[in-house]
């Protein structure tokens, strides 16, 4: 019977990272009606980016680039962060409540002392609102068709 050689490969004791270089990032997820982000935040000045693109090539008003840096500005940690945001599904503003959501949840995750005054503002509360489902032998939601008497 012959004798089969099996070769293996050595491993890699050495990490990928540095050991002297700590990755601190504080995680965070949001939903707002069928949108949905994950948001990271990383020490830095306080730069944002969603998929990829800058923060005001995503968002086009500046309505919901003041929704999104809510969070940031009533903690005052608006230049201690890089925010790294994916969002996905539904439309621009339901993009922007849900990363607005996630960076809410990512700063308590950094400090729960940050709890009080975004639960205050009303910015850790998961908005419930949603679509409402069409019906059948209805025009939409609630909306008839054409009643004709005769």
């Amino acid at each position: 019977m012959p004798v089969r050689i099996i070769r293996t490969r050595r491993r890699n004791r050495s990490s990928s990272r540095s050991p002297n270089v700590a990755a601190v990032q504080y995680y965070g997820t949001g939903r707002r009606k069928t949108s949905t982000a994950r948001v990271f935040l990383r020490p830095g000045a306080g730069g944002i980016r969603v998929n990829d693109r800058t923060f005001e090539a995503f968002f086009p008003t500046e309505a919901l680039r003041k929704q999104i840096r809510q969070p940031l500005l009533l903690t005052e940690t608006a230049d201690k962060f890089d925010i790294l945001a994916t969002v996905a599904g539904g439309g621009v503003s339901g993009q922007a409540g849900a990363v607005r959501l996630g960076i809410a949840r990512a700063l308590v995750e950094y400090s729960a002392e940050l709890r009080k005054p975004l639960k205050t503002e009303g910015l850790l509360t998961r908005d419930a609102r949603a679509k409402e489902r069409k019906k059948y032998g209805m025009a939409g939601a609630r909306k008839r068709f054409q009643f004709s008497k005769r």
